[in-house]
């Protein structure tokens, strides 16, 4: 199996909250949900219905699944929806409890156990283990070198602070561009996978 990680970023650098106004207020951060206007369902859809296609487990931080889990049981009807419904969800959480856990199928990972769960996923035949938000988690999976592939929706809008993505630990990390699209709303859709 194959980790693809995918963020909506501002063109400085924050993926904080893209989806809503209360899904990531930390830090004084008043701008949630800046991502929406520029969804674009021609060039961003199919990216999404790969995924949805090829996808066969989600890992979530437990922000992100929390919030997921209150917006996503709700839609149905798309493939994305469906498929993000019934997938199996890897929760990585210190203070959840499997009881914790209503958006099923779904299991806890303890932060001690990651990167052991994530590199037995990936050793086991199949399609992708997707994460998106998290960030917490994709960092540690940067830093473990577990992301096979990245794919930044890097979006014409600045932010002027909010959390980034990428592990500030000194480490650089070389990637290759393996593909490029750029969407009617001005999305650069781009899909980067590591070098060497």
């Amino acid at each position: 199996m194959r980790v693809v990680v995918s963020e909506y970023m501002s063109l400085d650098g924050v993926v904080q909250a893209p989806g809503g106004p209360q899904e990531d207020t930390s830090g004084d951060f008043r701008h949630g949900g800046w991502s929406i206007p520029f969804f674009d369902p021609d060039t961003m859809g199919p990216v999404l219905g790969e995924i949805a296609e090829r996808g066969e487990a989600l890992l979530q931080g437990r922000r992100t699944y929390q919030v997921s889990s209150a917006a996503w049981p709700n839609r149905a009807g798309d493939p994305f929806a469906d498929w993000i419904n019934g997938v199996q969800k890897y929760v990585v959480s210190d203070s959840l409890s499997e009881q914790d856990l209503t958006w099923n199928p779904a299991a806890i990972v303890r932060g001690a156990d990651l990167v052991a769960k994530v590199s037995e996923l990936r050793g086991k035949p199949g399609g992708y283990v997707y994460v998106y938000g998290s960030l917490s988690v994709v960092r540690a999976l940067f830093s473990a070198m577990l992301v096979d592939e990245l794919i930044l929706m890097i979006e014409p809008i600045t932010l002027g602070g909010g959390k980034t993505l990428f592990p500030t630990d000194g480490q650089a990390r070389r990637f290759e561009l393996a593909s490029a699209a750029t969407s009617s709303t001005g999305v650069q859709v781009c899909r980067y996978r590591p070098a060497g």
